[in-house]
């Protein structure tokens, strides 16, 4: 298991990459929990290439921690096919 996925501060997204340039390959995904205008937890998923706008996805959850245990999931499966977090700044 890694480690960074218990570091992640809820209050940031969680930005992974995989980059491989040997494969032309330069991907970001991104995951962040927010609140929608009813109080509902909402997932929030961006993808893409990196120097691309991307795509995004929104899954509605009944609550906080159904969110993150779905976010902590989805950032596991993605360490496993190579990418890492990184930090934006």
């Amino acid at each position: 298991m890694h480690s960074e996925a218990f570091r992640w501060d809820s209050s940031e997204p969680l930005m992974l990459r995989r980059v491989r340039p040997e494969h032309n390959e330069r991907r970001f995904y991104a995951l962040s929990v927010t609140a929608d205008l009813f109080g509902n937890a909402v997932l929030m998923r961006y993808w893409g290439r990196i120097g691309t706008g991307g795509k995004q996805r929104e899954e509605l959850h009944g609550d906080f921690a159904s969110a993150s245990a779905s976010l902590q999931l989805l950032a596991r499966k993605r360490r496993r096919r190579g990418y890492v977090a990184f930090v934006v700044g």
